[in-house]
């Protein structure tokens, strides 16, 4: 594991084509999460779930014409898209990244040596992405919002907070996110000491985060026992809130809890949470902005979001 990591740290480097250090442009601002890309067999179950029950405001995608966008706020969101036939269990289609200038940070990417990008498209709105893919293969994208920002009144929150998905070799997803792209430690925990089951990174300049979902040898989750259902739970959007048992309280009494859910509880890293899910099992975290407990097995190492 160690072997392929330097490997992929000398590749992400030192890449065929990479340009001269002093001509190499600088990374560009990725300020927070921008949305979670899933698939959905049932799109108006779904649409149920994300505009009723969390309230997200359901507009048109302009990445996608088959896609779906449901708003937390005018920046932050998750894509639905129509499940592809034959599909595998899981529904995580993509994550996604803000930043201040998505050519700059393409660029950047392109003189570190990194491959198999996207071309940059630009929305008629002033959007503009592109996407390339982690060293585990995921796909994820970097968008450049528009200049506006609004939340919808009936959301459940306004802002999301972190994304987590599966992640089997640390070492490897580190040479992308934390050596080229900045990402900082934040904190990191397990179900039970003297294991690694999540590790929380930090976007480079801001309070958002990436949750690696640790599988297999070091993590308390047997690869073996990775299907479907643990698949939605494991690859997940965090919705920030201020107060859990008054958000929770809400939900009961207008009746939109989905059929599926736990909590609240104490999390490991001390913040209250608890859990909802879409119709295709993936999980939507609520969780609480500010840690009320002393976590588990790390302290943090920078500032939790406070709004």
């Amino acid at each position: 594991m160690i072997r392929r990591a330097l490997m992929l740290a000398a590749m992400l480097t030192l890449g065929t084509g990479m340009a001269p250090a002093n001509q190499q442009t600088e990374r560009p601002a990725i300020t927070g999460v921008s949305h979670l890309a899933i698939y959905a067999a049932d799109p108006s179950a779904t649409d149920g779930f994300y505009g009723r029950v969390l309230g997200a405001r359901k507009v048109a995608d302009p990445e996608n014409p088959k896609g779906t966008r449901y708003l937390f706020s005018e920046t932050q969101f998750v894509q639905v898209l129509p499940l592809p036939p034959g599909h595998g269990t899981s529904r995580l289609a993509h994550v996604a990244y803000t930043t201040t200038d998505a050519a700059a940070l393409r660029r950047y990417l392109l003189d570190h040596g990194a491959k198999g990008m996207t071309a940059l498209s630009t929305s008629a709105s002033g959007e503009r992405w592109f996407g390339t893919r982690d060293p585990e293969g995921v796909e994820v994208h970097f968008v450049q919002p528009p200049a506006t920002a609004s939340t919808p009144s009936t959301a459940v929150s306004g802002r999301i907070i972190h994304v987590g998905q599966v992640v089997r070799d640390r070492a490897a997803q580190d040479t992308f996110y934390r050596t080229l792209l900045g990402f900082r430690p934040y904190w990191y925990g397990a179900m039970k000491e003297g294991a690694t089951d999540w590790i929380s990174q930090q976007v480079p300049d801001g309070t958002d985060w990436l949750e690696y979902m640790m599988v297999g040898p070091g993590s308390t989750v047997d690869e073996k026992r990775v299907d479907g259902r643990l698949l939605g739970v494991l690859n997940h959007l965090s919705l920030g809130v201020v107060d859990m048992k008054a958000t929770v309280a809400r939900l009961t009494a207008e009746n939109r809890l989905s059929p599926r859910h736990d909590g609240p509880q104490m999390g490991r890293d001390g913040k209250w949470q608890a859990n909802l899910y879409d119709p295709d099992g993936t999980r939507v975290e609520l969780m609480e902005f500010q840690p009320v407990a002393e976590p588990c097995c790390s302290p943090f190492t920078a500032d939790s979001p406070t709004k």
